[in-house]
């Protein structure tokens, strides 16, 4: 590696205001944004010239952008939407788990460890049955009935 050829001293001030100037910086307006961004931003204005009551096609929203120099195919358009509400139906899956995981009930469990116990103790091994499925019989473990009438009254 070459050596710096104009060493000068840097000081801790300098630094400190090379910080400062670096944390005050906002971030940079981009240009170019990617497909996914573009349609996100326009998602709702083009769901609703797709649905019944204004009855485009994706094909004609995709001609209307192409005169603005938005150059993404009908079915493109249509792709990343069905990405877009994929990824924001995780969204609220993941943030309603999120919530019923919060409001969890001790009592709740602690009456489930007395139930399970009850019946662990009338029935310790759990009836077989044979259950017929597409690729032929095959046995299965079903809880006993007492356990499903305990399970039941929760």
């Amino acid at each position: 590696m070459s050596e710096h050829q104009n060493s000068e001293v840097i000081t801790k001030e300098k630094i400190d205001k090379a910080i400062n100037l670096l944390k005050s910086q906002k971030p940079k307006e981009r240009e170019a944004v990617s497909d996914r961004e573009t349609i996100k931003k326009m998602r709702r204005y083009i769901e609703k010239l797709t649905s019944d009551k204004y009855g485009y096609s994706y094909d004609e929203v995709s001609e209307m952008l192409k005169g603005l120099g938005i150059n993404l195919s009908g079915s493109r358009i249509k792709y990343l939407i069905g990405e877009l509400k994929k990824s924001s139906r995780r969204q609220q899956k993941t943030s309603s788990s999120d919530d019923k995981n919060r409001s969890s009930n001790p009592a709740t469990e602690t009456q489930l460890a007395v139930v399970n116990t009850a019946s662990d103790e009338a029935s310790s091994e759990p009836e077989e049955s044979t259950v017929n499925s597409a690729k032929g019989k095959r046995k299965s473990k079903q809880p006993a009935p007492q356990q499903q009438q305990a399970e039941s009254n929760l």
